[in-house]
């Protein structure tokens, strides 16, 4: 059984970010909504096998916050007065309650376990990543020559309809934006924003071997396609995780480590200019410019969190409801708010806001409990520290980024970002044992 969960437990990560890949039954499910399940129910099984029913504390913690957010979407329901609204709250809560569910079992599951499964579980979520990538690149080439990768894959599996994302053309040509097996280019760039960031400080400690020139070569890969998508909440979310990255290795900002990918990456860039320059100057400047549509599509809805709290200000207008309430305003019945913030501020108002944020500050108390895990292994002489203090700052900063491209997208309510927070939260809890068995 163990064996079972454990296939089910890493491939629920290597898929956390297949968008695209769901089938329409009974709504929308997707192949991450199936292996979670299934992941939840073989976890289940394995505990009343073994007749372990304990949790770690971290778990109950998150169970606590799942209690509290989940009164609060609750309380949201009384809020609702059209079918639509009842039907989008019933989607997202059980989303909700699916995704805190893998947290809560997730955090159990790799507690007991050791040191190598937790780096094998962090392989294989940014293992999924990097394979969405390599989709991403597939699927741009493909549209240069005029075909759809979409169509040849992913139709005869799920059955639906999908596509590269059109930006728009230039001189005739047609410019793409990669969104690979997510939704949109913006997603793919947010998400990509921790791999970069949790990647680059265990490149810049390691020694100097082979797996660390491969990593480089990853880093610059990630960067490329991180680029390649267009998307300005993206590199929001890079550069912000940059900032914080500087606090503790900004002495290796000129560095033959750093400088080697990034001059990987300049030279595609320059070959990319060379070959069609009049082209990407046009690009650029499309996605540099401050007053355009979808500028100010970004920046509008903030507008409406003041109508917001004052009429419902404390529990917002329900879960899931942001499109279904302004379908009058946007004449659009599937239009996103496009910033996280404000889809949590107007589903769930004023409580649902606050619990949520002290989640995300528990998140970073954890992190700063593991950093200074690592100075302490390190000042024990412990060689393992030389992961532990980059891991943790690399989850400090990706978790930073990512709050930031949040601003002007939505992506922290997705599988994939509550797969990091459970990460994230072990940290402490794996390499604490070490600590604990050192003598003092």
């Amino acid at each position: 059984m163990r064996r079972l969960a454990d296939f089910l437990f890493f491939a629920t990560l290597f898929c956390v970010t297949f968008e695209k890949v769901r089938w329409e039954i009974a709504g929308s499910v997707n192949l991450a909504d199936v292996l979670t399940i299934l992941f939840l129910l073989a976890f289940l099984v394995e505990r009343l096998l073994t007749g372990n029913r304990k949790l770690p504390r971290t778990a109950l913690v998150v169970i606590a916050f799942l209690g509290v957010l989940l009164l609060v979407y609750l309380i949201g329901f009384y809020n609702m007065q059209t079918h639509d609204a009842l039907s989008q709250w019933g989607k997202g809560l059980v989303k909700y309650v699916i995704h805190f569910l893998f947290l809560v079992a997730g955090i159990a599951y790799v507690a007991r376990r050791s040191e190598r499964f937790f780096w094998r579980s962090l392989g294989w979520f940014v293992g999924g990543m990097v394979a969405n990538s390599m989709y991403g690149v597939l699927q741009l080439l493909d549209a240069r020559r005029g075909g759809n990768l979409d169509q040849t894959v992913l139709s005869p599996l799920t059955g639906g309809a999908s596509s590269i994302n059109v930006y728009g053309a230039v001189a005739g040509e047609s410019v793409y934006r990669p969104n690979a097996l997510t939704g949109d280019p913006n997603h793919l760039a947010v998400m990509l924003c921790i791999p970069l960031l949790i990647l680059t400080p265990l490149y810049l400690r390691m020694e100097r071997s082979r797996p660390r020139i491969w990593l480089g070569i990853l880093i610059a890969f990630l960067l490329v396609v991180e680029l390649a998508t267009l998307s300005r909440s993206g590199i929001l979310g890079v550069i912000v995780g940059v900032i914080v990255l500087l606090f503790p290795y900004r002495h290796k900002l000129f560095s033959r480590a750093v400088l080697l990918p990034v001059s990987g990456v300049a030279i595609v860039l320059l070959v990319e200019f060379l070959r069609r320059p009049a082209f990407l100057e046009t690009v650029f400047r499309s996605r540099t410019q401050t007053g355009g549509g979808s500028t100010s599509a970004h920046f509008l809805v903030y507008d409406f969190v003041p109508q917001i709290l004052h009429s419902h200000p404390l529990f917002g207008l329900g879960l899931n409801n942001f499109s279904v309430y302004y379908a009058f305003v946007t004449g659009k019945d599937n239009w996103g708010p496009h910033s996280f913030y404000v889809a949590l501020i107007v589903e769930t108002g004023i409580v649902g806001t606050i619990a949520f944020l002290a989640l995300l500050g528990y998140v970073f108390w954890r992190l700063r409990l593991a950093i200074r895990m690592g100075k302490a292994l390190a000042a024990l002489g412990d060689r393992v520290a030389r992961r532990v203090s980059p891991l943790s700052w690399g989850m400090v900063a990706a978790l930073a980024g990512t709050m930031a491209a949040n601003f002007f997208y939505l992506t922290m309510q997705f599988y994939y970002f509550y797969a990091f927070v459970m990460l994230a939260l072990c940290v402490p809890i794996v390499f604490g044992r070490r600590l604990r068995r050192i003598p003092r």
